[in-house]
């Protein structure tokens, strides 16, 4: 792990509560606006964030995120933007870890050596490319890890015992359990299945379990939060954005649409393991 995850996830431990991992899209609707909203998320309960990086065909995204996508890059968003929204985060904050989330492509047309020198600079702490397996690991997974970097797998209800150890294998800062089958922001997690899930990757690695896909209320966060180290949620953050542009551009009411349900979903996160 980089010493901000290593710190992040040592202290949530010390509290004994998960994390509260929060994903939205860089450049959505616009840079500055998304700037604004990335620097309010610690505020508002996120100790870890997730900054999603578009893409054009995102295979693994639900409609609300593929249209956050959509929105980001007609508004011309791209990686050098969101590297510059990372710098100018760090210039305020230099605790909470930074992930980026993604696909390949964008980052090979920038070349991947490049990419990881200047994630690194920027102060990224890790990435979690969705299109890579670990048979590709030379490709980014290893130069990533060599750059001090952490390289977030994702591991799903279909990933079975031949298939975990590969899976874990070079993955570092924590490992991403997807609750689901299918698409971001598609069914409800089941609490129980998930804790079952959790305890049996837990008994293989030591690295934190944080779980996401579905989770989109304070109470599912709270029941998921009680198994796993942490819970993701970004279709929720996503949606509260959408729901509040005009016209397809950013509101007065956007930044604190997003940052509100942040804080909502927050209490849910850190009631989880009380009583």
């Amino acid at each position: 792990m980089t010493q901000r995850m290593t710190d992040c996830f040592a202290k949530l431990t010390a509290e004994n509560r998960p994390a509260f991992v929060t994903y939205f899209m860089g450049g959505d609707p616009d840079f500055d606006t998304s700037v604004e909203i990335m620097k309010g998320l610690p505020a508002a309960g996120a100790d870890v964030i997730e900054l999603g990086m578009p893409f054009s065909d995102p295979m693994a995204d639900g409609p609300s995120i593929q249209a956050a996508g959509l929105r980001s890059l007609e508004a011309g968003h791209n990686i050098p933007k969101c590297l510059e929204m990372v710098r100018r985060f760090r210039a305020d904050d230099e605790a909470t870890p930074i992930v980026v989330m993604g696909y390949y492509n964008p980052i090979y047309q920038y070349g991947a050596e490049r990419f990881l020198a200047d994630a690194k600079q920027a102060g990224i702490d890790g990435m979690i490319i969705v299109d890579l397996p670990p048979e590709m690991d030379e490709e980014l997974c290893i130069p990533a890890i060599n750059e001090g970097l952490n390289f977030i797998r994702l591991a799903t209800p279909t990933t079975d015992e031949k298939r975990l150890p590969k899976v874990l294998s070079n993955t570092s800062g924590f490992v991403y359990y997807v609750s689901i089958n299918g698409i971001t922001g598609a069914a409800a997690p089941k609490p129980d299945e998930v804790a079952q899930s959790v305890a049996h990757i837990k008994a293989k690695t030591d690295l934190p379990i944080c779980v996401g896909f579905g989770v989109r209320t304070a109470e599912q966060a709270a029941s998921i939060g009680r198994a796993a180290d942490g819970v993701v949620v970004g279709s929720a953050i996503v949606s509260a954005i959408a729901d509040s542009l005009q016209d397809g551009k950013a509101g007065s009411g956007t930044i604190n649409a997003a940052l509100s349900t942040v804080s909502s979903i927050a209490e849910g996160v850190r009631s989880a393991r009380n009583g």
